[in-house]
């Protein structure tokens, strides 16, 4: 993929209702479309420690969680999920995919809970030994576009997601924040049609990344 066989690290990330798992899984069905070896996992998560915490963070609503050991807990699934899931994919030279990754924890718990970039910086940095995203696809749509989709999907909100409009409005403000300051993100709007959405991601990934995705079969 990389000079020296690497893989290439992929994150979709976003603000609620952007459609970053569903953008994941076409994302995955056109590598495997064009013969491409991947992997596909979500973060928190994609360890049994990293689900366990997940389950600790988002699925129990009524659990006190101050925003610093929300923090911790995060970038610890995080050093499971980069040892145990991200290196080994790199190593095999496959594309990591991954439903979030840093760039959520820098808006959500740097903005969104107001602890700042300066210290969750080097902490994410010891999580992760250093491994960063080579793009970081930011699918952006406006809070109140995000609140209707998951109000017509019918499904219950978890605890970040009943979090007030102004936590998310701060949050949408760091990701877009964020972009400007890193090349290594692209923001795309995500209020366009599913199809329309993963086209635009087919062609940032063609643009930034010739080998291989533009000269592949399909």
């Amino acid at each position: 993929m990389t000079e020296g066989g690497r893989g290439l690290f992929i994150v979709l990330d976003g603000v609620e209702g952007g459609g970053k798992s569903t953008q994941a899984r076409l994302l995955a069905s056109w590598l495997a479309g064009r013969g491409i070896p991947h992997r596909l996992a979500r973060e928190p998560g994609g360890t049994p420690v990293g689900e366990a915490i997940r389950g600790i963070l988002l699925d129990q609503g009524d659990l006190p969680v101050p925003p610093e050991t929300e923090l911790l807990l995060l970038l610890a699934a995080r050093a499971a999920f980069v040892r145990g899931v991200v290196i080994p994919a790199l190593e095999r030279g496959e594309v990591m995919i991954a439903d979030r990754f840093e760039l959520s924890t820098f808006a959500y718990q740097g903005a969104g809970r107001g602890l700042g970039l300066e210290p969750i910086r080097p902490l994410n940095a010891f999580a992760t030994s250093g491994v960063r995203p080579d793009l970081t696809v930011v699918l952006d749509l406006p809070v109140a576009e995000g609140r209707a989709r998951q109000s017509r999907e019918g499904r219950p909100r978890d605890r970040i997601e009943g979090e007030e409009d102004s936590f998310l409005e701060r949050v949408r403000g760091a990701y877009l924040d964020l972009a400007r300051e890193d090349s290594r993100v692209v923001v795309l709007d995500s209020s366009e049609s599913q199809e329309e959405v993963h086209r635009a991601l087919q062609r940032v990934l063609i643009d930034r990344f010739p080998e291989p995705f533009s000269s592949t079969r399909g």
